[in-house]
This record gives C-alpha cells, structure tokens and sequence, in this order.
C-alpha cells in the first residue's frame, strides 16, 4: 500500500465517471498520492483502494472535478454517490482555508439508470428529492487543514497523533458520519483498505471569518456553529430530549481572535430545553404544549448532563423561558428535573427575560452579565501561543436556552461573547484596563454583525427564517424597524411550521439515517384523508377568490352581486371554522417518522387545551369525520409500508441494516 499522512486529506480529486465504476484520483502532482484511487464497482457495489497508477480512462467515461466525497447513501432502488462540485472561500485560520461547499452531485450505483431517470420513480423521486432539498438548503463547511468538527482546545487535548482526520472528529458535529458509514465500515475492519484521506468531515451550522483592526491593531475574528447531528429537525416536529440524552437543537458556538499568532478561543452552548415536551401544530399561531412525564426521563436528563461534563467541565444552564403563562409549565419541568439530580458540577441560572427587557430596556442583559461575572471569571477561557504554548483552558461552560434555543439566546451568548472577547483582547495587550471595544466603532460593527450573521444562520436552519431580534444584536438597540421585521419573520414561521416543515424534516431524519428505506417496497402516494376533507381548504380559496370578484368587478343595476357575495362568505367562514377546529388534519406532518408517540399520548404530565382535533371534542354533536393524521398516528411506523423507520435518530442513535 501506498504509505501516507494519516492526518492529511485529499483536497482535489478527480471523478471519473463509467458505465461499470466511478474511480476517484487525487489531482496532485504529488507521486504518492497520484498512486492511490478509490474505486466503486457499479455491478457489485464493491468499494476499494488501489496502489497501482490508474490506467488512462476510457472514452466513455466523464471526468469532474470535486472537492471532496460527502458519502454515499441507499434509497429505495439503489445507492448513490454525493460529491460536492462547487465550494466558496469562508476564510483562512492560521493559513488553513476552510470552505463552505455551495454544490453537489449524486450519481446512482445503478448502471442502467440516471439521476434524472430516477428523479421520475414515484419513490425513488421523492427521496432524491428531499436530499436535494437537503443539500441545498443547509450551511455545510469543510477544510483539509484541520479538525472543523472540534474546537481548539479539544483538539489540542486529544491525543490523535497518528489517527486520521474522520477518527477524531467530534462525532456529535460530524454532520455526514451517516453518508461515511460504509467507507468507515471498510478502513475499521480492512486494514489493507484505508480510505482515511477520502472521508472529509463534515460540520453544519455557521462559519464566518473577518480581518479587521482595533484601536489600530490588527485581528481576525472567527465564528463557528456546529450542530449536533443527534436529535437533528425543524423547529416544532423536534423538541426537548431523547432517552439517550440528546436535546433538538443542540449547537456549539466557538469564538475565536487571531492577534499576531496568539490564539484565543472561547465556547458556549444552546439546546432545548432537556425534558420529554412537545409543540403540536394545529394551525393556531400557537401550539399546544405538551410535557410528557416517562419513566426514563431523569435518566434521560441525567445521560444529558454527563456528556455535557465530559465534553465541557462544570455546566452553567441560563433558562430564559418566560416565568408565566404560556412557558411557565416548561420552565418549571426543566427546574424540577435538575432539582431531581442534584450534580455538583451544574448550576443553574434563570433570566426571565421579556420581563427585564420589556418595552425595549434591552439594556438589561447586562443584569443577566454582572450576575455570571465569577463564573466567567472561574471559567477562563482557552489561549495558545505562536509555540504552541497554552496559556490558559477553558474550564467550564455557559448552556442557555429558551423554547426555541433561538432569539433570546441569541442576545444573551452574544452578549458573553462581548464580556470574554473584552477580557482576551486585554490579556492581548490591545485594550487597557477601562478600555472597552465599543471605543472603535468600526470593530463593534463587525462583532454585532459577525453575531447577529450567526444567529440567522441558526435560525434559519432550525425554524426556516432568519432570528427575531436581530436588530438589537447589529445596532445595540431595539428599533421600531426592527419589531417590524420580528413581525415579518413571525408569521413566515407560521407558515412554514405549519404548511412546509414535514419534508424539511423528512429530510433530515433521511440524510441522519433516523430512517432508513427498504428497497422496492411500495410508497403511499395517496392521501388516507376522505375526500371531503381535502376538499376544505379548495372550498376555502375558491371563496375567497368570488368573494374578492364580487367586490371589484364592474356591476350594473340591474345584476345584484349580493346572493353571491354572502353564500361564498358563508362557505369562507364555515371552511375556515373546519379547519380550525380539525387543524391536526391540515399540518404538513412528516411523513417518514410521524410523531405518532408525542399526538397520541395520555400519560402523566402537563398539557395545554387541545385543539384542532375535531368538532367532538366540543359536545360530539358534530363527530370529527376525518381518516387523516389522527388515525395514521396510531400506526406502527413499520405499517407506513415506505420504508424502515429508527427510533432516535437512525445513525445518530442507532445504525441500522438496510435490507435489499
């Protein structure tokens, strides 16, 4: 075998494309590495590394330049190849470019089938489709230079000298482990065939690079998100915990400052709230909430926090979850588990912050700051020397969390984020006791902008639009335009959680291997709901377009557009009653893991007044004559006949065999 660096990875690699195999070759001028090509074989699916130099390719075969192999994944007729085509420049870290990969390609296994071909399969169509969505709508970075899946200070403690990039990567952050699971299957259990330089981590979330100065002094400062692949979806269909500990929306924010060669880096964290609750959409602007008590649910929080100490030290968790009404009984659920297990290392902080920072007194974080100010303190953060010298680690972290781990913890980690950089730009030399960044303008534009980029990026990958709040987080203050534009943002949600989420979810529990399809196992393209249902919400637009043409269309005195005005207003209102009433029925669930445990629950626990589960529930006069959501979540997930569904997360909890 060719010897190699195990920390090193192809950077250019060039597909070629026949009808029996794909071979990729590094594009290096470098002898070794040109020795060396990964081949799949499209009859056998066979999948090997060769020593010996390629042969010249043939005539049939297409050559394409990519910047790496994302990985492979099985659908219902065939695996397919993903590789990424087109990639931007984020930035360079101490001479590293790190990237973030804008296009991607997948070709089938099959030899006797195209992509496109298959994009028109009634199954094989809709998860390609989802995929696509997937790829295209999601940050991915990557870079060959260093681990992007951990942060600084892990990966100076590590012990990783002589393993390959994919072995230490931070698994929880290692967005693709599911698409690399054969290549990792292969170089674990073949040590002939070590395909470590084709499997390139990859992290999703926020990244985003900026040189400037301060006071005259040049710096770079960096923001990275990664998200947790465990748990991964959409804003309402994932929420709270698993029982293997795993919270929905789990981010890890690093903050890195680059003066001279001097590193500083400084970590915190967000994730849902870390009980066993729900959201249920109903079409009203507000969902029903739902907190499920389980058998294993201190376990579950338990599990949680040790992985939180294991990975960060000492936990600090900041609830800013409103303190009455609505999210009161989520607040409480999230304070009584902790009071259950009592850990030493786990403080816990609570900010009601609509409270404090009501009627735009967002000058009130720094209530919340001054009270952390010891903990901050004790925390230090990490600080490496151009020798490579640490001069200090981070000892423990801040956890903060809202419901939607969203927008008030946005302003709340920005503002940390503020504090420490203060303390690390001091230490640098740049700022002297009594100096503070907000003293050079232009800098402090860059760090609310650098922030308020970050909370939009997580934002719109979690809930579908940009974060709420953000003109606080770019200016300092809370602006009237800025309400506004919350507004805007409020009722796009709305929307989207309600009408769009269920394939964004599909395709996240498909790409996290949460389900797994079967091959040549017929889909339901037919929607089990009665016809009379389906047909509300076209009883509900045709009315409101004759409502609308009854009022500006030109009438004379002799033609009364009265009689058709009133009875298509009458249809509009009785349409949207209906679907109002029967909501449940009109939310665009997912459909390869329904939430058939969370919808159908009736154990112990909290929840809010149900609603949009039919007329029945008010009287029975009218009975909920729907064959919809609220009787397909009583299924097994096996029964949906489409494919093979993972409890969990698939991969991200547990892998499982697909069976052909």
């Amino acid at each position: 075998m060719t010897t190699r660096t195990p920390e090193s990875l192809h950077e250019t690699i060039r597909l070629y494309i026949g009808p029996d195999a794909y071979t990729f070759e590094p594009a290096s001028n470098d002898p070794q590495e040109k020795g060396e090509t990964l081949t799949i074989d499209r009859r056998t699916y066979d999948i090997s590394l060769n020593s010996a130099g390629r042969v010249v390719p043939s005539s049939q075969e297409k050559v394409l330049t990519t910047y790496g192999l994302l990985g492979i994944i099985s659908l219902s007729t065939t695996d397919f190849l993903i590789v990424i085509t087109g990639r931007q420049h984020a930035g360079t870290i101490r001479g590293h470019a790190v990237y973030r990969a804008t296009e991607f390609k997948l070709f089938p296994f099959d030899r006797l089938s195209t992509t496109r071909q298959l994009l028109k399969h009634p199954v094989e169509g809709i998860l390609l489709g989802l995929v696509k969505a997937h790829l295209d709508s999601g940050r991915f970075y990557f870079t060959h230079g260093f681990d992007i899946t951990s942060n600084v200070q892990r990966q100076r403690g590590e012990a990783g000298e002589g393993k390959a990039v994919w072995e230490r990567a931070d698994d929880r952050f290692f967005w693709n482990r599911h698409l690399q699971s054969k290549l990792i299957g292969i170089t674990s259990s073949n040590p002939s065939q070590d395909l470590s330089r084709f499997i390139l981590p990859v992290i999703y979330g926020f990244l985003e690079i900026k040189q400037t100065t301060l006071l005259g002094r040049p710096l770079t400062l960096a923001l990275i998100a990664r998200r947790s692949r465990f748990r991964a979806g959409t804003r309402y269909f994932s929420r709270g915990i698993d029982p293997q500990g795993n919270v929905s929306n789990f981010n890890e924010t690093e903050q890195l400052a680059v003066v001279g060669d001097d590193l500083w880096s400084h970590v915190q964290i967000r994730g849902s709230v870390p009980v066993f609750w729900s959201e249920i959409n109903t079409l009203r602007y507000r969902p029903d909430l739902q907190i499920m008590e389980l058998p294993s649910s201190t376990e579950a929080v338990r599990m949680h926090l040790s992985n939180l100490l294991s990975n960060y030290g000492a936990v600090t968790c900041i609830n800013l979850v409103n303190q009455h009404g609505y999210e009161k009984p989520v607040k409480e659920a999230f304070e009584t588990a902790l009071k259950n297990i009592k850990h030493p290392n786990v403080d816990y902080e609570y900010f009601d912050f609509h409270a404090e920072c009501s009627k735009m007194r967002w000058h009130r974080i720094q209530i919340l700051i001054d009270r952390l100010e010891e903990t901050l303190l004790q925390q230090k953060y990490f600080h490496e020397t151009p020798s490579g010298e640490v001069k200090s680690k981070q000892s423990s972290v801040v956890r903060t969390n809202c419901m939607d781990c969203l927008d008030r913890t946005n302003v709340v980690q920005s503002a940390i984020a503020k504090w420490v950089l203060t303390r690390q730009l001091r230490e640098a030399g740049i700022l002297r006791e009594g100096d503070a960044i907000e003293h050079d303008a232009a800098f402090v534009s860059v760090f609310r902008n650098i922030w308020a980029d970050h909370a939009d990026g997580i934002s719109t990958t979690y809930s579908g639009t940009g974060a709420l709040k953000t003109d606080f987080t770019r200016t300092g203050t809370r602006t009237k335009m800025g309400a506004l534009a919350d507004l805007t943002n409020s009722i796009t949600r709305y929307i989207k959680n309600n009408y769009l989420d269920g394939p964004r979810q599909d395709a996240f529990d498909l790409m996290m291997g949460a389900w797994v399809p079967r091959r040549n196992v017929p889909f339901p393209l037919m929607d089990e709901r009665a016809l009379a249902v389906r047909a509300v919400p076209y009883v509900l637009a045709f009315s409101l377009f004759m409502i609308v043409s009854a009022l500006v269309l030109p009438r004379t005195h002799e033609t009364s557009l009265r009689p058709v005005f009133i009875l298509f207003t009458i249809l509009f209102f009785l349409a949207a009653f209906y679907m109002l009433q029967n909501g449940v029925e009109y939310v665009a669930w997912p459909r390869l893991n329904p939430p058939h445990e969370v919808l159908s629950y009736e154990g112990p626990g909290f929840r809010s007044p149900r609603h949009g589960r039919g007329w029945a529930m008010w009287g029975g006069l009218i009975p909920a004559g729907t064959r919809g959501m609220g009787e397909k979540v009583r299924r097994k997930v096996g029964e949906i006949e489409m494919g093979l569904g993972v409890g969990g997360a698939g991969e991200a909890g547990a892998e499982k065999k697909r069976s052909d």
